[in-house]
Order: C-alpha cells, then structure tokens, then sequence
C-alpha cells in the first residue's frame, strides 16, 4: 500500500492525468462539433444536382480553384467551405472574378438560380460547411431594435453604422448593404467573405442573424426621413456640407455686391 501511494504521488502523473483529460476533452469536442456540423451543415441535394455542379465546376471554376476544388496558387480549396460560400460568392456575382483585384467585385450574375443549386451542391459534397440558411430565418420579422444593437457592436466599425458601407485598407472596402437580399446577408455573416469575419452560430445564433437582418431591412424601408443622409457620415459630412454651402453664399453675396457698387 506505502508503495502504490508513493507510486500515485510521483511528479509526472499530476502531468500525465493532465494531457490524457486535455486529449480526451478535445477528442469528444471535436467529435461532437464534427457530428452537429454535419447535422446542421449538410443540404438535400440530388445526385443528379452534384454531377451537374461538377461539370459545371470542371468547366468554370477549376481553372483557379483546381480539380476537386482543391485549390491552387490562383484560387483557395473549396472543400468545406459549405454551399453557402458557393450561393453567396456566384449569386452575387463575385464569382468567377473577372480580373484580378483587392477583392472580387459585385457584378451582373453568370449563372442562373439553377445553375447556382447545383455549383452549391458540388462543393458542399466535398466536405460540410455552412449551408443555406432556412426560409423562417430570412423573413424580415426579427427584433429590429436588438438587430441594430448587434449590428453596431459586430458590423458598423466596418459598414457604417446606417449600412452605407466604408474603405477598408489597401483598396479593399466593405460594401452598403442596401438591396442586398437576406439570403446573401445571412451568407455573408455565416462565411465571412473577403475580408469580412466569420460570425458562426457559436457568436453570432442564428436568431441574432435573423435580427441583423430585419435591422437592416428595417432602416432600408424607412430611408432617411431627416432628408439627405450626405453618405450617412454625420456630422463630418454634414459640418462640410454647412461649411462648404455657407461659403458659397458668402462669395456669391459678396460678388453680386461689388457688382451693385460698380
């Protein structure tokens, strides 16, 4: 019995039961947020929708992105990435990129809805990722009041307390948010594209995504009843505004009177 005690005692099993509950702990977490992410993250897709999605990688995507979207030196992997990065970046337009830049451009969209599913449904194949957002969650009927707190503590520093949008550093920029659809916004916040950060369901819940989004449909519906929002900068843009128009009456007056005196 002295024996086993002074065996129990010893120095290093204090360290050794301490690794075996770390790696134990991170085993079962990584496990169970393996299993919840694919509960959560995993589409009902068609077969016929993934072999689709893959011709139409193969002829569009690959070229950057690699076959099997494994990436390249041009474009990231894809694999795991979820079809809500897929819906967002080529519902939008970004993807493909039509030339080089700091960041892919909003433009005129290359695919149809159809041809979206499917790229979606590709990619989300290859590993479990984000997903679509469901129908309840984008429907504009959320808490707009504590939307708008969430959003002026995560998402103002960048896009602008009133969803103007602003510059970012090396030309990059956070776009406004106006006319953007809740299923993009929702995306967005899920994938964090460019350079935007990720706000998964463990910071940011779905819920709180839903009231984001009816904030921002909210203040887009009202516009700016005070009149011109001048950018929506404040009182920066509104004190150079008064500055600037003051001035001008100054010089317009001033010109018209010399011209009374002569």
């Amino acid at each position: 019995m002295k024996a086993l005690s002074q065996k129990r005692r010893h120095p290093l099993a204090a360290i050794a039961l301490l690794l075996m509950g770390l790696l134990l702990t991170g085993g079962l977490y990584a496990v169970a947020t393996s299993v919840n992410q694919a509960k959560a993250d995993t589409p009902s897709y068609s077969a016929s929708d993934v072999e689709q999605g893959g011709k139409l990688f193969a002829a569009n995507c690959a070229t950057c992105h690699g076959m099997g979207a494994s990436g390249t030196q041009d474009g990231p992997s894809l694999v795991g990435v979820g079809a809500a990065a897929v819906d967002f970046q080529v519902g939008t337009g970004r993807m493909p990129m039509q030339m080089n830049g700091p960041q892919a451009q909003k433009k005129p969209v290359q695919f149809n809805e159809e041809q979206t599913k499917q790229l979606s449904a590709y990619v989300a194949s290859l590993g479990a990722g984000p997903a679509i957002p469901e129908e309840h969650l984008l429907d504009g009927k959320g808490d707009a009041a504590k939307g708008g707190e969430l959003f002026r503590v995560n998402c103002a520093m960048c896009h602008n307390a009133a969803a103007a949008g602003g510059a970012l550093t090396r030309g990059k920029f956070a776009p406004a948010l106006a006319d953007v659809t809740s299923q993009h916004i929702y995306e967005a916040m899920a994938t964090g594209p460019q350079n935007m950060p990720v706000f998964n369901d463990s910071n940011v819940t779905p819920e709180d995504k839903r009231d984001i989004i009816t904030f921002l449909k909210t203040i887009e519906a009202n516009g700016s009843p005070g009149g011109a929002d001048l950018g929506s900068l404040g009182p920066v843009s509104e004190g150079l505004f008064v500055w600037v128009a003051g001035l001008g009456v100054i010089i317009a007056f001033t010109i018209w009177l010399t011209s009374r005196t002569s």
